[in-house]
C-alpha cells in the first residue's frame, strides 16, 4: 500500500502547458492582475504614510497634521481591503475552474484508453493524479502564483522606496539578505521534503482505511481486527514521527529568520537612529524605511516558500499530461463501415431506433492468437478457428485460466489479437467503429458491478435513454421485482458503493435485468447464474432462455449442467480448441469434457 511521492521539477517552463486552461479566463484573469498591481502599490504607499505620520503628525506636533496622517493610512487601508478581496476571490476561482477543466479532461482521456493501459497504470494512482496532482495545480494557480507576484512586486518595488529613502541603509539591508535567504533555503528544502513524505505517509493511512473498509466482511470473517490495528498503528505512528521532524524544522527555520531578520533590524535601527540623532535623516525616513526593509525580507521568504510549491505543481503538470498523451492502442478505423452493411439492412436508423425485429450475427474466428501486453511470453490464444452461428448458443467450457473470458475480451475489442481476425457477420471487427460494435453487444460478467446510485440508473446504465416502462419491462423479466418490494425507495432505492447494500444474487440480476433492457443481437454470459441460489437460477434461467432465442448467445460456463441444451458446446484447454460439438457428441469424442461432466454429474447426483 505504498503511495508513490509527489515528485517535484525543476523545469518551470512546463507549467506553460497550462496556460491553454487559463486562455478562456482572460477576463478573471486581467482582474486580478489589476488587482494584484493595485495592492502592491497600495501596500507600497502605506510606508509613506507611516512617513508622514511621525514627521507631520508627531515631530511637528500637529494634530491638524496626525489626523490626514491616519486619514491617509485608514483610506489606505480600505483600498488594500477591497484590492486583496478582489485579487483573492478572483486568482482563486481561477484556480479552482483550471482544476476542474483539467479533471474533467484528463477522466474523459482515459475513460477511451485500452484495458491493458491499466495493467501497467495503477487506477489508485490514477485517481491520485486527478485529485492530489490537480489540487497541487489548483493551489499554484490559484494561490502560488499570484503570492510570488505579488512578492516579486513588492521586493522591486521595496527596493526602489529603500533606496529613495536612504541608500546608505539600504546597501546594509542587502548585506543582510544573505543571511536571511540561507536558512530558509537551507531548512525550507528540508521542510518541503518532509512535507511530502508526511503527505505519503497521510495517504498511506487512506489507503489502509479504504482497503480495510472495502473488504470489512473479509476482515471480520477472518477476525484480522487486531492485526489490522496493529499494522494501521505502525502506520499512523510512521507519520507522527515524520509530521514531529517537519515541525522541528520548521520551528528551527522559523527561529533561525526570526533571529537574523531581528539582528539586521537592530543594527539598522542603531544606524538609522544615530543618523535621526544626528539629524542627517528624519524619524519618519526611518520608520518608512524600516516598513520596506521588513517587506523586502518578507518578500524574500514567500518567493523562497512558493519555490517549492511551482516544483511540485510543475511535477503535478507532467504526470497529468501524460496521462493526456497517452494514446489508446484501440482505436476506430479512419473510415468506419457503416453498422447497416453488417446487419444487412438497408436503413441503419432502423436498428439505431429500437426495432424489436431482432436476430443474431454470427461471429468467426479466423487463425486467432494472442498474448496480452503485461505477459507477452505466454500466449492466451494459440490459433484458434471457430464459427459461432448466428442465433444459436454456443457454450465455452474447460479448465481454469484455458483463455475463455480472453475470447470475450476480444469480441468486445478490449484487446486486438496479435495474428488473426473476428468477424462480425462479414465484417472484421476492427473496420467498425468502438460504439457501433459495442452496441451489438450485451455483457454480463461473473462478479456483477453496480455503480453508485439509484436502483434505475444501475438497470438504465446500457440505455440511458431507456423510459421507465422499458426499465420496468427488464426488471420484472430479470425478476428484479421479486426483491423490489424489500428496498425502501423502490426503483429510486441508492444503493450504495458498488451495492453493498445488496445480496450477491440480487446484484446479479440487476445485471441481467441491464442487459435485457440493452436488447443487444450478441450475448455475452460469464457464468451469468454462478451467484444466485436454486430458486434465483431457475428464475433467471426463464429469462434467458427467453432473451437468448433471438440472438447469438456465448456462454461461459463451469458447471455443465446450465449448458447441456447448449447448440454448441467448446472445449478450451490451455488457449486451444480441444473439441467442439453438442453434449451428447462430447461425452463420446472428448475426454476432457467426459471427464469433467462424470465428475461434476455424479458430484450432483450425490
Amino acid at each position: 500500500m505504498q503511495t508513490p511521492d509527489r515528485p517535484k521539477s525543476k523545469n518551470l517552463r512546463v507549467l506553460s502547458k497550462t496556460f491553454s486552461y487559463l486562455k478562456p479566463y482572460r477576463f478573471q484573469m486581467a482582474v486580478s492582475s489589476l488587482a494584484l498591481l493595485f495592492t502592491a502599490g497600495v501596500t507600497l504607499g502605506l510606508g509613506q504614510g507611516l512617513r508622514h505620520l511621525v514627521d507631520a503628525g508627531f515631530s511637528a506636533r500637529s494634530k491638524q497634521e496626525l489626523g490626514y496622517a491616519l486619514v491617509f493610512i485608514i483610506l489606505v487601508g480600505i483600498l488594500l481591503a477591497i484590492g486583496t478581496y478582489i485579487r483573492h476571490y478572483s486568482v482563486s476561482w481561477i484556480g479552482e475552474r483550471v482544476a476542474s477543466d483539467i479533471r474533467r479532461d484528463v477522466f474523459k482521456h482515459i475513460i477511451f484508453i485500452h484495458p491493458s493501459f491499466f495493467e501497467t497504470n495503477s487506477p489508485g494512482e490514477i485517481q491520485s493524479r486527478i485529485t492530489t496532482d490537480t489540487t497541487l495545480i489548483q493551489t499554484v494557480i490559484g494561490s502560488s502564483a499570484s503570492i510570488a507576484l505579488r512578492n516579486v512586486l513588492m521586493f522591486v518595488g521595496g527596493i526602489i522606496f529603500l533606496f529613495i529613502t536612504n541608500a546608505k541603509l539600504t546597501m546594509i539591508v542587502l548585506l543582510s539578505v544573505p543571511f536571511i535567504v540561507f536558512p530558509i533555503l537551507f531548512y525550507g528544502k528540508k521542510v518541503r521534503n518532509l512535507s511530502r513524505t508526511t503527505q505519503d505517509k497521510i495517504a498511506n493511512i487512506g489507503s489502509y482505511v479504504s482497503e480495510a473498509l472495502l473488504n470489512i466482511k473479509i476482515l471480520q470473517s477472518f477476525h484480522h481486527q487486531e492485526e489490522d490495528i496493529q499494522k494501521f498503528s505502525q502506520t499512523v505512528e510512521a507519520a507522527f514521527d515524520i509530521s514531529v521532524l517537519r515541525i522541528k524544522q520548521r520551528a528551527l527555520l522559523i527561529g533561525a529568520v526570526i533571529l537574523f531578520i531581528l539582528t539586521g533590524i537592530s543594527v539598522m535601527l542603531w544606524i538609522g537612529g544615530t543618523d535621526v540623532l544626528e539629524g542627517k535623516i528624519t524619524g519618519g525616513e526611518l520608520i518608512a524605511f524600516s516598513f520596506y526593509a521588513i517587506m523586502v525580507a518578507n518578500s524574500v521568504g514567500a518567493v523562497s516558500e512558493v519555490l517549492g510549491d511551482l516544483q511540485r505543481a510543475a511535477g503535478a503538470t507532467e504526470r497529468l499530461m501524460e496521462l493526456l498523451l497517452s494514446e489508446s492502442e484501440i482505436k476506430d478505423p479512419e473510415k468506419p463501415i457503416l453498422l447497416s452493411s453488417v446487419l444487412h439492412i438497408n436503413d441503419g436508423n432502423h436498428y439505431l431506433n429500437g426495432s424489436s425485429n431482432r436476430n443474431g450475427l454470427k461471429i468467426n474466428l479466423e487463425n486467432l492468437y494472442f498474448s496480452y501486453p503485461s505477459r507477452l511470453d505466454k500466449q492466451a490464444i494459440k490459433g484458434i478457428n471457430l464459427e459461432i452461428p448466428a442465433n444459436q448458443t454456443t457454450a465455452l467450457v474447460g479448465p481454469s485460466g484455458g483463455g475463455k473470458s480472453t475470447l470475450f475480451e476480444l469480441i468486445l475489442r478490449f484487446y486486438d489479437p496479435t495474428k488473426g481476425r473476428i468477424l462480425i457477420g462479414d465484417a472484421d471487427l476492427k473496420n467498425l467503429s468502438l460504439k457501433d460494435l459495442r452496441s451489438l453487444i450485451g455483457f454480463v460478467p461473473q462478479q456483477p458491478i453496480l455503480f453508485s446510485g439509484t436502483l434505475r440508473e444501475n438497470i438504465a446504465y446500457g440505455k440511458p435513454n431507456a423510459s421507465f416502462a422499458e426499465i420496468e419491462k427488464a426488471a420484472k423479466s430479470a425478476y428484479v421485482t421479486e426483491f423490489l418490494n424489500h428496498l425502501p425507495d423502490g426503483y429510486e432505492t441508492d444503493l450504495g458503493h458498488l451495492g453493498t447494500r445488496l445480496s450477491g444474487g440480487q446484484k446479479q440480476r440487476i445485471a441481467i435485468a441491464r442487459a435485457i433492457l440493452r436488447n443487444p443481437r450478441i450475448l455475452l454470459l460469464d457464468e451469468a447464474t454462478s451467484a444466485l441460489d436454486s430458486e434465483s437460477e431457475q428464475m433467471i434461467k426463464h429469462a434467458l432462455d427467453f432473451l437468448m432465442k433471438e440472438r447469438t448467445t456465448i456462454m461461459i460456463a463451469h458447471r455443465l449442467s446450465t449448458v447441456v441444451k447448449s447448440d454448441q458446446i467448446v472445449v478450451i484447454k490451455e488457449g486451444e480448441i480441444e473439441s467442439v460439438g453438442t453434449h451428447d457428441e462430447l461425452i463420446k469424442k472428448s475426454e476432457l469434457y467426459e471427464r469433467l461432466a462424470k465428475l461434476q454429474f455424479h458430484t450432483e447426483l450425490l
